[in-house]
């Protein structure tokens, strides 16, 4: 009788130990599941974090590349001037009258001008625009309004004295051999020279600036710089 207590009650020890096993075990599954998943989820939104990085436009600034027709036109502007008295004055430079009566002395006469619609020029382009001619000794210069800040441009040069010089070193009174020279890129209108009145002409690319040589008894008799308003 005492033989089958014992039994009995180590039977049910060891039902008890089993129980308890199985009850780790499953709990052990379960605590692995858990930490397994949110591993798998957090490497898999790094990823598309990386990738969507990676991806991403660069936002960095690219230099700014100048092309050789605008540097053709800068150093073509450098030229379409004259010189005087050891001051360039060139096509499209900004001014006003205090900057040319500090480079040219006092003008012998001014006149302005405003475009509009009725003065029977037929310049569209320019009405509300004011045009200023100074006029000096052998030399007419004309300006137009910019359109901001008050500030006037040169869009016009007429040389009919000597005492101006090119940028170059021609003026008017030159000959014309002279003139090639100094100017191998121009082209003589007329295509051969010869005893009739004609021009020479030295100008940008696209036309639009341009230095006008006449030439009147193989010699250059005036000079006009000037540039195509739009």
């Amino acid at each position: 009788m005492i033989t089958l207590k014992k039994l009995t009650i180590v039977t049910g020890f060891l039902v008890l130990c089993v129980g308890i096993l199985g009850g780790c075990g499953k709990n052990r599954i379960k605590a692995l599941d858990e930490t397994t998943v949110p591993a798998k989820v957090s490497v898999s939104a790094e990823a598309e974090t990386e990738t969507e990085t990676t991806a991403a436009p660069s936002t960095a600034a690219k230099p700014t590349v100048i092309n050789d027709s605008e540097e053709a036109t800068k150093e073509t502007l450098k030229e379409l001037g004259f010189i005087y008295k050891g001051n360039t004055i060139s096509l499209l430079d900004f001014t006003n009258d205090q900057k040319m009566e500090g480079i040219l002395g006092k003008a012998e006469n001014m006149k302005t001008h405003t475009y509009s619609s009725s003065d029977g020029l037929n310049m569209d382009q320019l009405i509300g625009k004011i045009e200023k001619q100074y006029l000096y000794p052998g030399l007419v210069i004309k300006t137009i309004d910019a359109g901001e800040d008050n500030k006037s441009y040169i869009y016009q040069i007429e040389i009919t004295g000597s005492q101006y010089t090119t940028v170059r070193n021609i003026k008017v009174g030159d000959g014309f051999e002279t003139l090639k020279e100094a100017y191998p890129e121009g082209n003589l209108i007329g295509g051969e020279l010869s005893n009739e009145e004609d021009d020479f002409r030295f100008e940008e690319e696209d036309y639009a600036n341009v230095m006008n040589f006449h030439i009147k008894n193989k010699k250059v008799a005036s000079i006009q710089i000037y540039s195509l308003i739009d």
